[in-house]
């Protein structure tokens, strides 16, 4: 067949453009054809750049991922704020406080995620069969998997497509458990050493740990409106914490549990060792966060959908390991009577049951924020709790918010503001920059 008189289907449209222009009637090139020079090049890739209104494209797929992080970002907000009101009832008003014993349920509730997750996508899918749907949802988890593994969305190698992305997970799947389990367990360490207002403002300095952490392992640039809303958000603690002579206020942790909103909560055996046990924590739950985007999450590109997907399901795989792994320690900690294992009754056990499903969907959903965005603006989006756990305190209780919280509150909400559109506008420039990337190195392809 003539190469002139059809457009072969496996060719970038700028090749095939520039193969159609500078061939005669017989499909061979003309003689007098000269490659064009880098300024040229440049000139077209700009005249693409305008037909394709890579601006539009940049903020269409900009403006998808951050619907989709706002809806997980709310589901999280609104969990997290019953885990701390649950945790803190049954901790001080009901008196079940087994430390690990509700870490380790905690974590392992995790389990339910994928399967929750696959049952809500076979309803929206009920018309196909089972079969397909199955291999197509394998499909979709092995292939995100690779592109994981080789930190690129179209893995080319026969090598990178036929090798099972398994071994990788295991892997990486048991040092995230393990630094997350550090890192929630400093919390439950820490409560018993110091008090409740030490406990909030150096428990959440993890967001700006997983700043510093994103510099080297992600690759992100020091930004300074970036640097200034991380330093906003945790004045706002502090205020929180330290503004007011009562109560320190309600907090829960990542990992379950909570502190604060009782009269004994400003009391400390060993604030010292609790601070230092807590900043170790406070370190690894930046680490952690950072880790789980660099190992975890699917390169830049990938749709919100997939991510979405793939989040739930790495969710999964961290609570099978715990359950599967983490039980290890209950009875040491039982037989050498430092946490007698004994499971809640009662009033307690139907409370620890709400508060451990909603920190499920609390991680669900911070894992996913963690996939669509960055460490950063997750870490400072789980601040916007405090907030809300007092506004949610006063309508319960009737007790006014304080001049602190509000102050603290107003100074968090400002800083979550400031760095969702500087994060917004650094993923529609990069983007953008990648559409004129792409553009330009077609129509380099198409020289060659």
């Amino acid at each position: 067949m003539d190469p002139s008189s059809t457009q072969s289907p496996y060719r970038p449209k700028a090749e095939q453009r520039l193969l159609d222009e500078n061939e005669d009637g017989n499909g061979r090139g003309r003689a007098s054809y000269d490659a064009p020079s880098d300024l040229e090049r440049h000139a077209y890739a700009r005249s693409q750049l305008r037909s394709q209104s890579p601006d539009m494209a940049g903020k269409d797929a900009t403006r998808k991922k951050y619907t989709y992080a706002a809806i997980f970002l709310l589901l999280s907000l609104i969990s997290f704020t019953v885990q701390t009101e649950t945790a803190v009832y049954i901790q001080h008003s009901l008196g079940w406080n087994k430390a690990y014993c509700m870490l380790y349920l905690t974590h392992g509730s995790w389990t339910l995620l994928w399967p929750v997750q696959l049952l809500i996508l076979r309803l929206r899918k009920r018309k196909v069969p089972w079969p397909v749907f199955w291999r197509q949802h394998v499909y979709l988890l092995r292939s995100t998997a690779q592109m994981v593994e080789s930190r690129d969305l179209h893995p080319s190698s026969s090598r990178a497509i036929l090798k099972s992305p398994v071994p990788y997970f295991i892997k990486k799947i048991a040092l995230l458990t393990m630094a997350l389990t550090v890192a929630g367990g400093s919390w439950y360490v820490a409560v018993n050493l110091t008090t409740a207002s030490d406990l909030t403002a150096i428990y959440n300095c993890s967001a700006f740990f997983a700043y510093a952490f994103s510099i080297p392992l992600l690759k992100d640039h020091l930004r300074l409106d970036k640097v200034f809303s991380v330093a906003v958000a945790i004045i706002g603690v502090l205020v929180v914490a330290y503004g007011d002579s009562g109560p320190a206020p309600k907090h829960g942790g990542k990992s379950g549990g909570a502190v604060g909103g009782h009269p004994g909560a400003g009391e400390a055996s060993h604030r010292a060792l609790g601070n230092v046990v807590i900043g170790v924590g406070s370190i690894m739950y930046g680490f952690y966060e950072v880790l789980y985007k660099k190992w975890a999450c699917p390169p830049d590109g990938a749709s919100p959908g997939r991510g979405m997907i793939f989040a739930n399901a790495v969710g999964s795989m961290i609570g099978s390991f715990t359950l599967l792994v983490l039980w290890i320690p209950l009875p040491i900690l039982h037989y050498t009577g430092l946490e007698p294992f004994e499971l809640p009754r009662g009033e307690a056990a139907w409370m620890l049951m709400i508060s451990v499903l909603a920190n499920a969907v609390f991680s669900g959903s911070f894992l996913v924020l963690i996939s669509l965005t960055s460490p950063v603006l997750s870490s400072v989006a789980a601040l916007l709790t405090i907030f809300i756990v007092a506004v949610v305190d006063w309508f319960l209780t009737g007790q006014a918010l304080s001049a602190a919280a509000i102050a603290g509150g107003m100074l968090i909400v400002a800083a979550f503001v400031l760095l969702t559109w500087s994060t917004y506008r650094e993923m529609y420039e990069a983007r953008r920059k990648k559409l004129e990337d792409d553009i330009i190195s077609e129509a380099s392809d198409g020289d060659s």
